[in-house]
């Protein structure tokens, strides 16, 4: 009876087996390696004639003809306008006829003198006579110089009646109508503006012409040699412009208007495609940062502290890594602490990634660029960055094309969208704190506006207005899958 009251003991004392662990999360896991990388920098430019022409009215008089076509490209030398000639042939013909008065006296007058002369020589003529004379023939030749300054003015002004272009370049509308009579207050006819080179203006903020040489001095950046940068031309359907161009001038002036400092690129424009004031953005390529860890966007997380990502460690376990981003690098960032050499972060798959939870890893392979910028899925507190100009709240073409490329992969899902704006250094906090207001709503309205629910749109309001990394990176708005 014992045996069996005892093994009733134990089996009411036995516990159930504990329910197995879940699998370790499969993450995609990218090597840092530290390599030097190519860095390029990206402004909002302005395209300017090297040689803009007004062409005026010299004399005053009533327009004829205008001989060219509104907005072609005309050659130098080419007639753009005829005035009436009628008055000014009138003029030179009068001036002609002065001329020939003058010039006959003046014959009159030296062969008087050239008789006067010898007579005087043997005493049959007074030393007066001999004066007046000398006296009539300086004055008669004196009339005939006027008379021909007379009649070269009269030349000058017909001419001035044929109005050709100075240049070759593309002429603006005209001005003047035909008929219309043009005098020293309304003298201008149209403009010509030379487009072979072309010049593109673009400016940097004293902020980061001051980082930019920081890192210069540290050793962050190695720029070309001789600060030779190749300028490439975005233009606003997303081309690239061909023809690449080069820094023709620095201004050496801050400029305290605008706070910035100007930049000119001047691009070979042989065809006549590029037009003077256009936006288009410029990107200066020929830079290098050495020994830069790189890593893709949708691997950088953000939580309450700041940036962060996963990394696998030695013992295969998931591990929060807080980092510091720099700029932006294509679809990555550069990593300016946090990460070393051989670390292993975790790109895809993150969702389900805890502290200390067992990982398998699989090797991450990049996809086209084409691909990386619209990733299918994003995890909860992913984010994209959506960058600004300085003081600027308006999407250029590049922010379109990317927020066109995001909403499909948004609407496949059905977590809520957390829109949150961001400012520089530069200017007050209270502008600065509108401008990210307006940089997120600009965002949420495009995003609206390509169809995505307005319910699941959210904006937040940052803990800290300025953005993180430079000045170029702080201008943005992130894009972040809340839960």
């Amino acid at each position: 009876a014992l045996l069996p009251a005892c093994a009733f003991l134990f089996a009411g004392c036995s516990r159930e087996a504990p329910p197995p662990l879940p699998p370790p999360a499969e993450v995609s896991v990218l090597k840092i390696e530290p390599r030097d990388t190519p860095v390029t920098f990206e402004y909002i430019a302005q395209t300017q004639s090297p040689q803009e022409v007004d062409i005026v009215a010299r004399v005053s008089g009533f327009l004829d003809k205008q001989l060219y076509t509104e907005g072609a490209i005309v050659k130098e030398g080419q007639v753009l306008f005829k005035m009436d000639q009628k008055p000014f042939i009138a003029q030179l013909d009068s001036a002609q006829a002065a001329w020939n008065k003058a010039k006959a006296a003046n014959d009159t007058a030296m062969a008087n003198l050239k008789r006067v002369k010898p007579l005087a020589e043997l005493n049959a003529l007074s030393q007066k006579d001999l004066d007046d004379a000398t006296g009539n023939a300086d004055t008669t030749a004196a009339s005939v110089a006027q008379a021909q300054a007379n009649v070269d003015t009269a030349r000058l002004n017909l001419s001035y009646t044929t109005i050709a272009s100075p240049l070759r370049g593309i002429a603006a509308a005209a001005q003047q109508k035909e008929g219309a009579y043009l005098s020293p207050q309304n003298n201008l006819l149209t403009t010509v503006s030379s487009l072979n080179p072309m010049w593109v203006n673009f400016s940097v903020s004293e902020n980061e012409f001051k980082n930019y040489r920081d890192q210069v001095a540290k050793g962050l950046i190695v720029p070309p040699k001789g600060g030779n940068y190749v300028a490439e031309l975005i233009q606003v359907d997303d081309s690239t412009f061909p023809l690449t161009g080069r820094i023709t001038f620095v201004d050496p002036s801050f400029n305290p208007q605008t706070g910035t400092f100007l930049i000119r690129v001047s691009v070979p424009n042989p065809g006549g495609t590029l037009r003077p004031n256009q936006y288009v953005r410029v990107r200066l390529k020929g830079a290098t940062r050495p020994n830069a860890i790189t890593i893709p966007q949708r691997a950088v997380q953000q939580g309450a502290k700041g940036h962060f990502v996963w990394v696998v460690n030695q013992s295969d376990k998931a591990e929060l890594r807080p980092i510091v981003v720099g700029e932006w690098y294509r679809d990555s960032w550069f990593i300016s602490q946090g990460l070393a050499a051989g670390d292993r972060v975790a790109v895809d798959g993150t969702l389900r990634l805890a502290p200390d939870a067992p990982v398998k890893m699989k090797p991450y392979v990049p996809k086209p660029d084409s691909l990386e910028a619209a990733p299918a899925t994003r995890a909860p507190g992913a984010t994209v960055s959506i960058h600004f100009a300085a003081g600027k709240a308006a999407l250029d073409a590049e922010a379109m094309r990317l927020l066109k490329e995001l909403v499909p992969a948004m609407k496949a899902g059905t977590n809520p969208i957390d829109v949150t704006g961001f400012a520089d250094r530069t200017g007050n906090r209270s502008a600065n704190v509108e401008l990210a207001k307006r940089r997120a709503l600009a965002v949420r309205d495009a995003l609206l506006a390509e169809g995505l629910p307005a319910d699941r749109v959210r904006l937040q309001t940052p803990r800290e207005v300025t953005g993180a990394g430079s000045d170029r990176d702080a201008r943005r708005v992130e894009i972040a899958a809340g839960k």
